[in-house]
This record gives structure tokens, sequence and C-alpha cells, in this order.
């Protein structure tokens, strides 16, 4: 574990510095293609649920496989050759740099009050409607996705490459893009993307509650004491309707002393989910910076967990 710990370090280093150029191959894209065209085969006619089984069996299962094979056939020519390679890999599964930069894109024309650019770089990272939000809403939407992908993005898929490496990072990846893409509650995706939102769920169970738990950690509170932040945290992330995307919305809310939530539409459809947090204040331009902060600390105090974790593992089983 120590190994992928150190490649861990390295990649979120460089995940830092160049984040992904949007010119370079990325093996989301080829996951992501991949399941389109297992969806348009297998979503049609009868046991549309079981399908969906077999869909992501076989996206997850197909990635970890060319994973390991690439990452193995790589160590077999030479140590550091699969020492890079995996480094590489793990780099590119990371996202705090994206998510930072398009956090930035919609806080920068609302420091100048451009609404119409806000909205306009919001609505390329959210799926609700955005044309008449005001600076409080705008901020909220920027907030929440931040706060929601720092475990989806940065500590969750360090999680795996801690337990399994490259083509632990890469599984979760095809899991996580499985859900983005078929995990809906619609029509079309209901029966067949059934098996990629459990599956997801489960995936980001534990990485979603101790990242939680590690923001919390990040910065000082605006309002009360840590302990009480933590009494409070459970209770405020289950009123979000994922199982995991509200620890880390109820972990941010709280620490800034912020509500998020509520009223959003969608295509015209007015959604009305539940208020985490305590506060009435407005959300401003200076909340999403806090936020970024709280994103790129954790993800280096989870590194620092990874460490540790790593350490007491092999020497564990190093002294068996």
């Amino acid at each position: 574990m120590i190994i992928h710990a150190a490649a861990m370090t390295i990649a979120l280093c460089l995940d830092r510095l160049i984040g992904d150029p949007p010119a370079w191959p990325h093996p989301v894209r080829w996951i992501g293609s991949f399941i389109i065209w297992l969806e348009r085969r297998l979503n049609k006619g009868r046991s549309r649920k079981l399908k969906g089984v077999v869909g992501v069996f076989l996206v997850v299962a197909i990635t970890i496989l060319i994973t390991a094979s690439v990452v193995y056939g790589s160590y077999q020519i030479h140590w550091i050759a699969g020492f890079m390679l995996e480094t590489i890999l793990i780099t590119s599964a990371l996202a705090s740099k994206s998510l930072a930069d398009a956090a930035k894109e919609v806080s920068t024309p609302l420091q100048k009050g451009d609404m119409e650019e806000a909205r306009t770089k919001l609505s390329w990272i959210v799926g609700r409607d955005t044309e008449h939000l005001d600076e409080s809403a705008i901020a909220r939407g920027t907030i929440e996705t931040l706060a929601e992908n720092t475990s989806d993005g940065v500590t969750a898929p360090m999680f795996f490459a801690l337990l399994f490496g490259a083509p632990g990072i890469w599984g979760y990846k095809a899991i996580n893009t499985g859900d983005s893409i078929v995990g809906y509650q619609n029509e079309r995706y209901q029966a067949y993307g059934w098996a990629s939102a459990k599956l997801d769920d489960a995936a980001n169970w534990i990485p979603a509650r101790i990242t939680a738990l590690l923001m919390l950690l990040t910065v000082k509170p605006v309002q009360g004491k840590r302990s009480a932040l933590l009494k409070n945290l459970s209770a405020q992330a289950r009123k979000h309707p994922s199982p995991n995307s509200g620890w880390g919305e109820a972990a941010v809310a709280l620490l800034l002393h912020i509500k998020l939530g509520g009223t959003n539409t969608y295509q015209g459809v007015i959604s009305n989910r539940p208020v985490i947090g305590l506060s009435d204040d407005p959300l401003t331009v200076q909340h999403i910076d806090q936020t970024i902060t709280i994103m790129h600390r954790t993800a280096w105090l989870f590194l620092s967990c990874c460490w540790i974790g790593g350490m007491l593992y092999d020497f564990t089983f190093t002294w068996r």
C-alpha cells in the first residue's frame, strides 16, 4: 500500500499543477462511449434490470482487466515503468484542479457583476436551469457541486487507489461514470440504470463519510465548535435524497454557516429539496472560494490518512 500512497502523492501534485488538459485523451471518454454503446443494445425489451446488471458488470470488469493488464505489463518491463504508468493513471482519475477551475469560472464573472456569464458557466457544471438565478443561487449551485464532488472526484478515487492501485481507481471511475450516464430515475433508465445507481451508492458509502469528517478539520468553523458541528453532521446529511451526496454538502454548510439545497428547476419543472444547514445568510462569491479551500485541504488530509493506513497495513503484514 505504501507504493500506492507514493503514487497517489505524486498524482495529487500533478493534478494540482496540470489538471486534465482538454486535448489529452482521457479514459473516462472511452468508458462513457462503451457504456452508451451497451445501453443502446441492452436497454430494450424485457428484463431491463437484469440487462443493466450485465451492462455494469461488463463495463467495470473490462475496465479493471484492461488497466490491470497494462499496469502488470509495465511492471514486468521495470518497476520504475510500472510505477510511472500507475501514477499517470491515478493522476488522470483525479479532478481537484478541474473542479476548482470550473468553480472559478463561475465566481470570477460573479465577482465582477457579470450575471449572464456566471449563469452560463454554472450551466456547464449543473443540470438545473440557471437563466434567472441571482447571486446567492448561483453561489449555491457552485458550492453544492464542489461539496458533492470532493468525494466523487477526489477522495473516493484516492480511497480505491490506496486499496487496489490504478485498477481500483479506474474500476471506481467506471462505476461512477455509469451512474452519471444511466443512473437517472426516469422512464428510460429507471430499470436499466438501477444496478449502476446502487453500485455507485455502495462504492461511495465509506469515502463520502470519511470525506465529510475530514472536511470538518480543514478550516475554522464560522460559528460554533467542531464538536457541535459533528453532532449535527449526520442529521443534516440525511436530509439529502442521495445516501452519500449529502455528507459533503452538510459538512460545508455547517463549517461556513450557510444553507444549501432548497428549490431548483429542471427544464422548467420545479424540484424542492430539503434544506441543509442552519443559517439564513445569503451566499456570496466568498463562500465559493472558501469551499475550494475546503476541497483542496480535504484532499491533502485524506492523502495523509492514506499514508498512515498504508504504513500500518504494510507494517502489520510484513511482521507476520
